[in-house]
């Protein structure tokens, strides 16, 4: 009677574990605030359409909002009196962007449906829908995240991985957060879009073997050894299509980042970067899926956290 007490209580645990992840679904606001897809998706072309980075931008900042404590919109919140928010941790400071674009969504929901749409799930659908603004895939996502009431700043900086990494390092951030390698090298291809800073590479295009010398000598006119921190250069030559150039660039050493270059550099990620770089079919798909099980990283459900009605600060603060 005991096992048979014990099993019970295994699968009420079990149940209530499901319960809390199936507190998302894709129609959430279906009936709640039935504009707020269509709304958060012209948002976003729009501001894509000013500046084609932009895109880029929000995808990036939905990965360090996930990495951080889970997608409960903590990167978007201002510094108080109690805590230091993650905005300033060094994987973020003066190169995560897009928080404006966040704002202007938010206050258009607002309007529509006042308290109803997280700040959490705003910036995962915005994150999509520059996916696929750019040419790449779409996915399903899970909604009915709500926000949290705090951030950490030395999660930032412990947890999301760094331009320098090599690829155990890489391997090891994403595996903490239940990512397989494959996923790992899938989400890394989301650098087919975007810019990175002078300060991220320079040291590759200057010192490291394992790079094409004429890549190298063209980064040098754009990132000089010393000063220039800020000059930005593209990730890959298609920078503002979401395609499979950045595996094909990789074969030919001329990933921008040492950590891009790390996922081809007689390792074991190889054969999956060859993979994608042939058939961009089977990287749109694998980081579908991926971006899927990002999205799901530790979400506030229930009556945990709040809808904030501004992102920047808590509710009442």
């Amino acid at each position: 009677m005991a096992s048979l007490s014990l099993f019970s209580l295994f699968c009420m645990f079990s149940f209530l574990l499901g319960m809390a992840h199936a507190q998302l679904s894709s129609n959430f606001y279906a009936s709640s605030c039935p504009k707020a897809l269509s709304t958060i998706r012209a948002a976003v072309n729009n501001a894509v359409a000013k500046e084609r980075r932009m895109g880029a931008s929000l995808l990036r900042l939905h990965f360090h909002d996930c990495f951080v404590l889970g997608c409960d919109a903590s990167i978007l919140l201002d510094d108080t009196a109690s805590f230091t928010g993650e905005k300033t941790a060094g994987p973020n400071k003066g190169s995560v962007r897009g928080y404006e674009v966040i704002d202007t969504i938010k206050s258009q929901v607002e309007s529509l449906c006042p308290g109803v749409v997280s700040c959490a799930d705003i910036v995962a659908v915005a994150a999509r829908d520059s996916v696929v603004a750019l040419g790449g895939p779409t996915w399903t996502l899970q909604l009915g995240r709500r926000d949290s009431t705090t951030a950490s700043l030395s999660t930032a900086n412990s947890d999301l991985p760094g331009p320098t990494s090599d690829l155990s390092n890489l391997i090891s951030r994403f595996s903490n957060k239940g990512f397989t390698t494959k996923e790992m090298v899938a989400l890394s291809g989301t650098h087919t879009i975007g810019k990175a800073r002078c300060t991220n590479f320079r040291n590759r295009i200057y010192n490291e073997t394992n790079i094409d010398a004429a890549f190298a000598t063209s980064k040098q006119k754009i990132c000089p050894s010393t000063g220039g921190d800020d000059n930005l250069s593209d990730l890959d030559e298609t920078t503002t299509v979401f395609d499979n150039v950045y595996f094909r660039n990789l074969k030919q050493k001329k990933g921008l980042l040492h950590s891009d270059q790390q996922l081809y550099n007689g390792g074991s990620t190889d054969s999956i970067v060859e993979t994608y770089s042939t058939n961009s079919a089977t990287f749109f798909s694998d980081v579908a899926n991926a971006m899927i099980k990002m999205g799901n990283l530790s979400p506030l459900t229930g009556t945990n956290g709040e809808i904030r009605t501004d992102c920047k600060k808590i509710n009442g603060s």
